[in-house]
């Protein structure tokens, strides 16, 4: 069960196979952080500038030394990461993913409904300076293929078990390795349902602002449920839908919603309207758009925090509109969540508003500690 802590935590009992851990976490609005270690370890084995320590925690002590700065850190001479642009073919369809980083733990990024792997584009670089990151286009999404989902019948094929599924053969094809999953909005969703599947692929998970899913059929009134099935198909089947993405998929009316849900607006610029509007416009989208907004089934958060095997970490916007922290501290209760983090003055996408510094502790038992200082 988690504590709640606002804006740092420390995190331990963390179960996973092979592995015994400590995280700390550290939230900010600074670029870099220093990173904050217990006094006591061993064998101090060594210090990269750029963030990335390793130690060995058999025995000894280490003092109060001095780390470097932030400005340090920021003004390393390391060379620039390069991200790249890639397709893998899944089952027959092009999937668009970036990726970055040659070493270190992998990392596999989820964005959420609308969005794409650009969504990440100013974390990637920053997270590939120690470990291997990798950034997906879930299909139907960015410059992913997507095929209309009337092919497959009266079945939804745009479901978190799709996702789950295409997320889970990603790790197989393309890691080649077990990842740690960092997700926002449905994109959490899609990480514990590929958590769920297969296990033995994740190794922990990070929640940026869930999407609870208020829409849910479950979540509605028993006398309402047929009222909301007759707008579903009202939106899928006639040119109603259509003409609703027309008004929802232009520049000014993504910008809105973009102000609406980041709460600091200086973060909306045109480079980002750009990178949420354009995938939106390719052909297949708005069959895409109307079919998710119409699947009000599916797993919800709480069904499925229940069934982690994998410890999960859950950092929420505290100015969220659309996911209130009030009712985001609840999933903080579930013994998989280790712990729950408010993040202030930020809205539905942390990994935009805020640089969020996470250190990860992942210590092979008897044998070494290795802590990652990350910027999201």
């Amino acid at each position: 069960m988690a504590s709640t802590t606002s804006p740092a935590l420390s995190v331990s009992k963390l179960d996973f196979p092979f592995l015994s851990s400590r995280r700390n976490i550290t939230f900010s609005k600074e670029n870099l952080h220093q990173v904050k270690m217990p006094r006591r370890m061993s064998k101090f084995s060594g210090f990269e500038s750029n963030g990335f320590i390793l130690f060995s925690s058999l025995s000894g002590q280490i003092g109060e030394g001095s780390f470097p700065s932030p400005e340090a850190t920021a003004n390393n001479n390391a060379p620039e990461v390069q991200v790249q642009s890639r397709i893998w073919n899944w089952r027959g369809y092009s999937i668009r993913y970036q990726h970055a980083g040659n070493s270190g733990p992998a990392l596999v990024l989820i964005h959420g409904f609308g969005a794409n792997s650009d969504h990440w584009r100013k974390n990637i670089p920053v997270l590939a300076k120690s470990h291997r990151v990798y950034s997906i286009d879930l299909i139907g999404y960015g410059y992913s293929d997507k095929p209309n989902p009337r092919q497959f019948g009266e079945s939804y094929f745009y479901t978190f078990e799709t996702w789950g599924t295409q997320l889970n053969d990603f790790c197989i094809d393309v890691v080649k390795d077990e990842a740690f999953f960092i997700c926002n909005s449905i994109g959490g969703l899609v990480g514990l349902q590929a958590a769920v599947m297969e296990p033995q692929l994740c190794k922990g998970i990070i929640l940026l602002n869930i999407s609870l899913r208020m829409l849910h059929i479950k979540k509605q009134p028993w006398y309402g449920r047929p009222l909301i099935r007759s707008f579903q198909n009202l939106l899928r089947n006639t040119d109603v839908g259509k003409y609703f993405f027309k008004t929802v998929a232009t520049p000014e009316s993504v910008r809105n919603i973009l102000c609406q849900c980041y709460h600091d607006t200086s973060q909306v610029t045109e480079e980002l309207v750009q990178k949420i509007l354009l995938p939106g416009l390719e052909p297949g989208a708005v069959d895409v758009f109307l079919e998710f907004i119409c699947y009000s089934g599916g797993p919800l958060p709480e069904e499925l925090l229940p069934q982690m095997k994998c410890p999960v970490l859950i950092g929420w916007g505290e100015k969220d509109p659309w996911e209130p922290i009030e009712l985001g501290r609840a999933y903080g209760k579930f013994d998989s969540v280790e712990d729950f983090v408010v993040l202030p003055n930020v809205g539905h996408c942390p990994q935009v508003s805020l640089s969020l510094s996470l250190s990860l502790s992942l210590s092979h038992t008897h044998t070494h500690t290795a802590t990652n200082s990350l910027r999201l």
